[in-house]
């Protein structure tokens, strides 16, 4: 049943993802959603696990500072070592744009991998547990599969890149979910690592996504878009616990 659920998580991530493929020219109000979706899966449903989980070893501060740490962290990587090298216009400028957007998509993968890993782990604690896990990865696994590709597209990559990069984040979850069977990650260590995933997802919405998606073009129905992707993020997370 857990690979399954494994292989069910393979096909909502790709879907997402060809969806973002097919509808391009409307990528602007996608990426507003994307934004939406980013931040709502970061503020609704990591960093709240983060806490429950990581509290369980660890003070409160030291869960939320990693948080921090891994904003910090990941807007360090993106300045020094992609769009922000001032690198020259052409080629040069176009292929430091694809390294941002494989930076992101990178990011975006091995947090599919944690789904992937949460879902496994949360069947060992009980049944209930677990599809409740899974009915949240499930959710947003989707919106997974539009960043993927968002993050590709937007940073000069091409549609072969962008499905590529879509192949392996649907197959991610799939591999963390067979890692489970192999070793047990403690729950409070589990939760550190979401809360530097958070602070990932913060930059990439906030940072990322949001000004790109109303630089493409600027209309009310962009900011619509990001409000939306929050909004059902929080419908999603609030219905699956």
């Amino acid at each position: 049943m857990v690979i399954l659920i494994g292989l069910a998580t393979f096909l909502s991530t790709l879907l997402g993802g060809l969806f973002a493929i097919r509808f391009k020219d409307r990528l602007h109000l996608i990426l507003g959603f994307s934004a939406g979706a980013v931040i709502g899966v970061a503020l609704f449903d990591l960093i709240p696990e983060s806490i429950s989980l990581g509290t369980k070893a660890y003070n409160l501060s030291e869960v939320t500072l990693l948080i921090a740490i891994g904003f910090a962290v990941y807007m360090t990587l993106d300045r020094f070592f992609s769009l922000h090298l001032h690198a020259k216009r052409g080629e040069d400028c176009c292929e430091k744009e694809n390294h941002r957007g494989k930076l992101a998509a990178g990011s975006l993968l091995f947090h599919s991998f944690l789904d992937g890993l949460g879902i496994g782990l949360a069947f060992k604690i009980s049944p209930t547990v677990g599809w409740i896990v899974a009915a949240a990865v499930l959710a947003h696994d989707f919106s997974d599969g539009i960043n993927t590709v968002n993050v590709i597209l937007k940073n000069s990559g091409s549609r072969g890149q962008a499905f590529r990069w879509l192949l392996a984040d649907a197959i991610a979850p799939v591999v963390g979910v067979g890692v489970t069977f192999l070793f047990t990650v403690p729950s409070p260590v589990l939760g550190l690592i979401l809360a530097i995933f958070a602070g990932f997802f913060l930059y990439i919405g906030a940072s990322e996504l949001i000004p790109e998606s109303h630089h493409r073009h600027p209309s009310r129905w962009t900011t619509i878009s990001t409000i939306l992707g929050i909004g059902v993020l929080y419908l999603i997370t609030f219905l699956v616990k």
